[in-house]
């Protein structure tokens, strides 16, 4: 490399560094996707899967996968939460939650009904009553709807008449509000031809889907070849001035 000065042994060490450092992050932005691409192809499946003891699964659940259960018991029908910030179309609405009693075990299981279109005038649409007999219900068994920052706080806290809406349903907050332990995932019943909800259950994605990681990985790849890149740039040997 007759063209290109030794670098200094710093430049040399500092660039290596970075490369290698931009390598490693673009790496774990690829395996974040194929992490994200494997679990919405276990939640596709788990809708046909068999059905498992709830018992088994209740209070640990698989990391990696999405039980089909079934568990009996009674709604607390008096208490029913809105999550006001659905993502499934441009009529408003929200997204319907209510605590389930199991077996008379302590904990509540919170339940996803589904999604109960609005009329387009931003008004809350009129949530039907529960049934207040004792069900049998089935679905998956899946994480709760993501948590973000809410003004203000704890909102459930400062409502006083049910149904209470949030734009964030955080589990502890229930908890808090219902003065009950609850497990730690939504039982997100199945569809129900018959029924007042929608329900197209999903993995909630939408802020960083695989397609975003795998374009933070080119970006990363792309860092590490700018650095050896500047390197050579820097190093390269100039001709003589002409005068």
């Amino acid at each position: 490399m007759s063209g290109f000065r030794r670098p200094s042994w710093w430049a040399l060490l500092l660039t290596v560094a970075g490369a290698l450092l931009f390598i490693r992050l673009g790496v774990w932005q690829l395996d974040r996707a194929d992490f994200k691409e494997a679990l919405l192809r276990r939640y596709a499946a788990s809708s046909s899967a068999p059905w498992q003891d709830f018992a088994k699964v209740a209070q640990t659940p698989p990391s990696d996968a999405f039980p089909r259960v079934q568990v009996s018991g009674h709604y607390l029908v008096d208490r029913l939460y809105l999550l006001d910030n659905p993502k499934h179309d441009e009529r408003g609405g929200v997204e319907v939650f209510a605590p389930f009693e199991w077996q008379g075990q302590p904990q509540l299981l919170l339940v996803d009904l589904g999604f109960l279109a609005g009329n387009g005038t931003g008004q809350a649409p009129q949530v039907p009553p529960l049934p207040a007999t004792e069900l049998t219900l089935q679905g998956l068994y899946v994480p709760p709807p993501p948590v973000g920052f809410e003004m203000g706080g704890d909102a459930l806290a400062r409502q006083t008449h049910w149904p209470k809406s949030s734009i964030f349903l955080d589990p502890a907050e229930i908890s808090h509000d219902l003065a009950r332990p609850l497990y730690p995932r939504v039982l997100a019943l199945d569809a129900d031809p018959a029924a007042i909800y929608e329900r197209v259950h999903t993995l909630d994605f939408s802020s960083m889907p695989p397609a975003r990681h795998r374009a933070y990985a080119f970006q990363w790849f792309s860092f590490a070849l700018a650095a050896v890149v500047i390197l050579l740039v820097l190093n390269r040997k100039r001709g003589p001035r002409k005068s």
